[in-house]
């Protein structure tokens, strides 16, 4: 830093005036005193012990209140920001000289705590956020669940109504059996444990084996499936790709109308390859159009039943890891496009 080594020259600088003012004045006095007392040595003596120990003396009191200002101060601001911080406190900051002249080393430190306190503050925001909202997400189909077992317990219900029951308990356990999967594939995602050693695979045929999955979702929509799909050879984690795939048809499928059309492409561009998917759905608002990566997220809340919301979540932390990009573009009514690109020639990663 230029104002450091500037303070480091200054105080370098004062230093080595004010020694030499002290020597300079010590030799006066000396001179001063052999003139009054002539070959009175003890008398001499005294008055240059005396002349000495004022000197030392002051630098040693000046050193005091340099190193109270400059250095204990600012090392006990930190200390007692970081004790709050290790209690939970992130709320903690430490003030800073804005000046440029006066900008140190400590500042520095300062300022990498603020940063520090801000992150971790953010952190467990997002933390009890998450939680509240996985507890909202398998509140409702343990109510569920717990409503229906009771009513079996009942006396009163026909052959056709308990089975109707069994039948709704037990879609109701998938569904809080596939969020609870999908939280703890997220967890492992944004801890970074998802990536083992990168192997060859075929790219292509693990992009039809997550679209062979959804046939009769699609059927039973009698959606119309375009895809156009190349041969590529590629060197990465097919099962996480298959994750990003698999999300991206199933809200494909999930927000098209019946009769609707689905087109799927996977093309070589370079070191990358480019995965497309369109459908002819509902769309997405343009004011949510950032909030889709969101965790429980769902914009369509009449499909809610169909989803927890992870599912995108899911699908931009792996597209993340793996050092790839992924664009949506959509028109309210008209339908939405998912575009992923991924290298494909080695294991090239941000995890």
């Amino acid at each position: 830093m230029k104002g450091s080594w500037r303070r480091t020259v200054t105080g370098a600088a004062v230093l080595f005036v004010s020694i030499s003012i002290f020597m300079t004045v010590t030799v006066l006095v000396y001179a001063a005193a052999t003139q009054k007392y002539g070959d009175n040595t003890a008398a001499i003596s005294i008055i240059m012990l005396i002349c000495v120990a004022f000197f030392a003396l002051t630098c040693t009191v000046i050193d005091i209140l340099r190193r109270r200002i400059y250095t204990e101060k600012p090392l006990k601001d930190i200390s007692e920001a970081t004790e709050r911080i290790a209690e939970g406190d992130f709320g903690v900051r430490l003030e800073i000289n804005k000046s440029r002249n006066r900008f140190n080393e400590f500042d520095c430190i300062k300022e990498n705590i603020n940063a520090m306190a801000q992150a971790l503050a953010g952190s467990r925001a997002t933390g009890e956020q998450f939680i509240a909202n996985a507890g909202h997400e398998l509140k409702t189909p343990v109510a569920v669940i717990q409503s229906y077992a009771s009513a079996l317990c009942s006396d009163k219900l026909s052959d056709e109504e308990k089975t109707e029951y069994a039948r709704t308990i037990a879609q109701t356990s998938r569904r809080m059996a596939a969020t609870i999967n999908n939280i703890l594939k997220l967890n492992k995602l944004e801890n970074g444990k998802i990536l083992q050693s990168p192997e060859n695979f075929s790219l292509d045929e693990n992009v039809a084996e997550s679209i062979l999955t959804f046939e009769d979702a699609i059927d039973k929509k009698q959606i119309e499936l375009t895809c156009d799909i190349e041969e590529i050879s590629a060197k990465g984690y097919p099962e996480y790709l298959s994750t990003v795939w698999s999300n991206l048809i199933s809200n494909a499928v999930k927000f098209c109308g019946e009769g609707g059309h689905i087109k799927i492409s996977l093309k070589r561009q370079g070191g990358e390859a480019a995965f497309t998917i369109t459908d002819d759905g509902c769309g997405i608002p343009a004011d949510a159009g950032k909030k889709i990566f969101d965790k429980f997220w769902q914009g369509d809340t009449s499909h809610s039943s169909e989803g927890n919301g992870l599912g995108l979540a899911m699908v931009k932390k792996v597209v993340d890891i793996l050092g790839g990009e992924i664009k949506v573009e959509s028109i309210l009514g008209e339908g939405t496009t998912f575009t992923v690109k991924i290298n494909i020639d080695g294991a090239k990663t941000n995890g």
